[in-house]
């Protein structure tokens, strides 16, 4: 066997050992993330809320009347996936929408007062999750640091490559 050979044997072996489905981060934050929807799942059932309409409430709760728009970018949602997740609010009156007075095209999305009731509802249900991310080992304000990072610049990346195909 060649050197150049058994440098290209070597560098498999080295990519056969990092490709385990384990070793995998993608893989790890996938399964991270399925944990957390069963998670919450029993918890916003009885709320009548799936887990990404569960997200929506949550940026309401924070920022209050928004825009579509605003919406989508902080949950990286597009609208085709936004709009029934806002309608099915709507019908429950968590939320309304409202075209916004300076811009016809501009919708903007309220929680009422029935949205605004159910954030105490959330929290305590939600509540019994905290010693999941207390009793991690880990302090979770530098965890969502390094996700952030993860996130920035896989973004980056998948610009990227959709830049260059």
């Amino acid at each position: 066997m060649t050197v150049k050979r058994r440098g290209k044997a070597m560098e498999q072996a080295v990519l056969d050992k990092h490709l385990v489905l384990d070793r995998q981060l993608c893989f790890a934050v996938y399964a991270t993330a399925h944990a957390f929807t069963r998670a919450y799942k029993p918890l916003l059932d009885p709320l009548g809320l799936t887990y990404p309409q569960y997200l929506v409430m949550l940026v309401l709760w924070e920022k209050g009347e928004v825009p579509v728009k605003a919406i989508g970018q902080s949950l990286d949602l597009d609208s085709g996936t936004l709009s029934p997740l806002l309608r099915r609010l709507e019908e429950r009156g968590l939320v309304s929408r409202r075209s916004d007075a300076d811009d016809e095209r501009v919708v903007r999305v309220e929680l009422t007062v029935a949205g605004r009731d159910t954030h105490a509802e959330v929290v305590a249900a939600a509540g019994c999750l905290v010693p999941a991310f207390v009793d991690s080992g880990r302090g979770l304000g530098e965890l969502l640091e390094q996700l952030a990072a993860i996130t920035a610049n896989m973004r980056a990346v998948a610009s990227d490559l959709r830049t260059a195909a």
